[in-house]
């Protein structure tokens, strides 16, 4: 076994603090990788709180992970020492499912394996990136460029292929006006993604200060869903919206954004239930949708382009010591837009 340490909350009532483990050892097909930067996902904290299900402690959160490789199995092919590289969300799959043979590992049908707060197929718990190094088989790893700020590229393994992918699946680009629901970790990207795709970006927002920072990102309009002026006036306008927002709010007003045949896409989750009367639906044939992250090949497809168009996550580099105070300005909305951990201070 391989002595790790890292950042666990031992219970749901309690923030992530110090914590000594062990990795397993690096098998054939196995990547170990030295963890420099972590991304702060809002998932974390739910997962720690046990607000989706109950967890498994202690926990080491953290699936937006970049760092260099340090050893590779002897049968490992498509990565050598000294590599950066990067884990996401998963860590594991059946590999055999038509969904993994089509490159959705995501939509494993036995279930994937989450990086953290979940057992492997071992049996034995899985633990994230709040910690100093991870192995990883080799399927569940992906280059990462020289080209890009590695700590700016770590949300890109969550926020990323999160607003990257359903963009890409329903073909989103030039002709189309995208609507960008919520500027947090996941709109800020789903808006440099559509922008980036040839998209006609609009950003709704309950927020009238966040319209300068949307402009930034490179938005082409901005409309504050509480004037109900300016909500009028783009009313059935939208082919796509992206929706991003993880607390509860009104689906059926924004699907009245839409055109006719116009998607709704929800990337967000937000803990209670929804309530879509059938008539927000059908007189415009309208369709609400989900997606959650991508494949490992998608994600690579993901970011290559990135490296290519120079995009990465807009971040506060933070000392993981900071973790909790993170968290609580992250429920506030006070991070534009992803905290990330500089595992060095670990």
């Amino acid at each position: 076994m391989i002595p790790a340490k890292g950042y666990a909350a031992q219970s749901p009532t309690t923030d992530p603090a110090p914590w000594n483990f062990e990795r397993r050892d690096v098998g054939a097909h196995d990547v170990q990788i030295e963890i420099l930067f972590c991304g702060v996902c809002h998932s974390d904290l739910h997962q720690i709180r046990n607000e989706w299900f109950p967890g498994i402690f202690p926990m080491v959160p953290g699936h937006e992970i970049v760092g260099r490789i340090t050893k590779v199995g002897e049968h490992v092919k498509k990565f050598k020492v000294d590599e950066l590289a990067g884990v996401g969300c998963m860590v594991d799959s059946c590999q055999v499912c038509v969904n993994c043979k089509d490159g959705l590992e995501q939509y494993c049908l036995e279930g994937n394996t989450q990086t953290y707060n979940n057992l492997g197929r071992d049996g034995a718990p899985t633990y994230g990136g709040y910690s100093n190094t991870i192995v990883v088989r080799e399927e569940f790893v992906v280059h990462v460029s020289e080209k890009l700020n590695l700590a700016a590229v770590s949300p890109l393994l969550c926020a990323g292929i999160t607003t990257y992918s359903p963009l890409r699946y329903w073909k989103v680009g030039a002709g189309h006006k995208l609507a960008v629901v919520g500027l947090g970790g996941l709109g800020h990207m789903g808006v440099k993604f559509g922008v980036a795709f040839g998209a006609d970006v609009t950003v709704l927002s309950t927020s009238p200060s966040k319209e300068a920072d949307a402009k930034a990102l490179g938005a082409h309009h901005f409309v504050v869903t509480k004037d109900e002026a300016q909500l009028e006036a783009v009313k059935g306008s939208f082919d796509f919206i992206l929706d991003t927002v993880a607390a509860d709010h009104d689906i059926p007003l924004y699907l009245s954004l839409l055109k006719t045949s116009g998607t709704h896409i929800l990337v967000g989750a937000p803990p209670k239930p929804m309530e879509i009367p059938a008539f927000a639906l059908i007189p415009g044939r309208k369709s609400v949708s989900g997606s959650t992250i991508g494949g490992i090949a998608e994600t690579q497809e993901m970011l290559d382009f990135c490296a290519e168009h120079n995009i990465v996550s807009d971040i506060e580099l933070i000392d993981i010591k900071d973790i909790a105070a993170a968290y609580e300005r992250m429920v506030k909305g006070d991070v534009r837009y992803r905290f990330v951990i500089d595992l060095a201070t670990l």
